[in-house]
């Protein structure tokens, strides 16, 4: 037992300092070059052209208003067009003869991937032909992803900003992220799965003899391209209905740390953009270890939920291998879980819902501290620098100073967005896993179509759905039955809400910061780049994400792991 619990050690540590060796890699070249991706003042041909046929002045500068408006105008007409493509299906050029999506489900689907948040209550080789994949999915995955990193680089110009009320242009932002950075990484990942083994074609549906004798149905596609865009993006959605773990999305071994790498590349990278474009490295810094220590805690917590397992069958077996792959093992399922739950990706090569109740836990708990460890695509950037604000605010308190950031004052303005910012999604998650047990005839509902598991386990199967929705991140606790008249609403206000109301308080935010003037650092200015601070940042988000949520965890999970 010792040396096999010493081999497992080994590996899981060769397994993470790959990891870390290959983020580290990345972390200064591709942050310099985000950074200077939104600093510059020049346009690719292509931008031009597209700027002219929008009708947009490149050189003009938005307001917080108006980036806002820009922000929610861009990604209502993608929810729109993405429902209308999956209502008008059944006529479009490779459907695969499959029908038009049912009304209720398009309308959860289309808000789905333009929050990307890419929740799937359906199984996609049965419900969308290629069309709608590649025009309708495909695309919200590349432009959801551009309007998170658009959204943080906003913020980080409020902060840089001398007094100049403008904060960017948003058409400009999604475009250069689009055409600069997420495409490009995108044909060349898409290379390396391709050659990994993920499938890429138009074959539709083929009907093979199977070993036994029988006839199966074995669906292709293109796989590789919509994979690595919905890692790279933190979307999550896929292809296949068993995401990640389908060995045509995710063969191997090596495939599956190329996934992980890529929902951690940009969220890992973006801390040096942050401190290049205000011009101290030391910031990036001190939020890159806030975000890497919570990811390493959180990542040994659940390994050693799932090795320890529960009972004589889970410890014969090595630990709990229920709806996890041979092919990854527990090292490599729960990876892959803590990464995509900690950046709002969604995706999963295990099925959380069969991990152990405490390993569950550490799902659900990684998504409720605001999945700021590195958390999704931009969005973790302007989560934690939030968080970082609020732990400005509280040192000044402890200390009687007036609290600053980066050479910005943090008032009662500050405070107040900061404060609606956090207090957004615990109160999605909390008012509708309460409505869903509240309303008698919901609840019928939920207790006899929605949930596989009574008692415990199906309640943290509620609060699982309630929690990846709000959060954008999209993965889920299998065992729900979620295409309900009921979950499909209250789950797509989730989504829209969770993702379009805490932009609103950033981007009001940014334009604060940014019509503020510089102010020089004091003796009794608190350093906001050692270590300390960030502990301080860390205690902060441990303690929001505890007095929220433990009393809600206690029915679920934490009562089911005790039991």
């Amino acid at each position: 037992m010792h040396q096999d619990f010493s081999v497992t050690a080994w590996l899981f540590v060769a397994q993470l300092a790959t990891l870390v060796l290959l983020l580290g890699l990345t972390y200064r070249p591709l942050g310099d070059y985000m950074a200077a991706t939104f600093t510059s003042r020049k346009d690719l041909k292509v931008e031009r052209g597209f700027y002219r046929l929008i009708g947009v002045d490149s050189r003009v500068e938005q307001s917080w208003p108006v980036y806002l408006r820009s922000v929610l105008a861009f990604s209502v007409i993608g929810i729109l067009l993405v429902y209308l493509l999956q209502r008008a299906q059944a006529i479009l050029p490779y459907s695969l003869g499959l029908p038009a999506v049912p009304e209720g489900l398009s309308f959860n689907t289309a808000i789905s991937f333009v929050t990307n948040t890419n929740w799937q209550s359906y199984s996609p080789e049965a419900t969308v032909g290629y069309t709608v994949q590649i025009a309708g999915l495909a695309v919200q995955n590349f432009l959801s992803a551009a309007v998170g990193i658009a959204v943080a680089i906003a913020l980080v110009r409020g902060f840089a900003a001398h007094r100049s009320g403008t904060i960017g242009n948003m058409w400009v932002d999604v475009t250069r992220a689009v055409m600069r950075i997420l495409l490009p990484l995108s044909v060349v990942f898409a290379v390396i799965l391709i050659v990994g083994g993920v499938v890429q074609n138009f074959n539709g549906f083929e009907h093979v003899t199977s070993l036994t004798g029988g006839t199966v149905t074995v669906p292709g596609g293109p796989a590789a391209s919509q994979e690595v865009i919905k890692l790279l993006g933190n979307n999550g959605g896929g292809f296949f209905n068993a995401n990640s773990a389908h060995p045509f999305e995710n063969p191997t071994a090596w495939t599956n740390l190329v996934e992980i790498f890529l929902m951690l590349l940009i969220p890992f990278a973006l801390p040096r953009t942050f401190g290049t474009m205000v011009g101290d490295n030391r910031q990036g810094y001190a939020i890159l270890g806030a975000m890497a220590s919570i990811f390493v805690v959180s990542l040994v917590a659940l390994t050693l939920f799932e090795l320890q397992g529960g009972g004589a069958a889970t410890h014969a077996a090595g630990g709990a291998m229920e709806g996890k792959e041979q092919r990854f093992g527990i090292l490599g399922s729960t990876l892959f879980g803590t990464t995509s739950t900690l950046t709002s990706t969604g995706a999963v090569n295990s099925m959380h819902d069969s991990y152990t109740p405490l390993g569950g836990m550490m799902t659900m708990l990684n998504m409720m501290t605001g999945e700021v460890a590195p958390g999704g695509i931009g969005a973790g950037l302007y989560g934690i620098l939030v968080i970082a604000i609020i732990a400005v605010f509280l040192a000044g308190l402890m200390v009687g100073r007036t609290p600053e950031y980066l050479g910005k004052k943090i008032g009662s303005r500050e405070i107040k967005l900061a404060s609606l910012y956090i207090l957004m999604t615990p109160t999605l998650v909390l008012a509708g896993t309460g409505l869903s047990f509240a309303i008698p005839a919901i609840r019928n509902d939920i207790e006899k179509v929605s949930i596989l598991n009574p008692g415990q386990h199906g309640f943290s199967e509620v609060l699982y759905a309630f929690t990846s929705a709000a959060n954008n991140n999209g993965s889920a606790f299998a065992g729900l039955t979620a295409n309900t008249p009921w979950l499909n609403a209250a789950l797509g206000a989730a989504m829209f809400l969770g993702r379009f109301v805490p932009i609103v308080f950033v981007l009001a935010l940014a334009g604060s910061l940014s019509g503020q003037d510089k102010i020089p650092a004091t003796a009794g200015t608190l350093p906001t780049h050692r270590p300390q601070f960030a502990a301080l940042v860390v205690g902060t988000i441990v303690i929001v994400a505890a007095l929220t949520y433990f009393p809600v965890l206690a029915l679920g999970p934490l009562a089911e792991g005790l039991h």
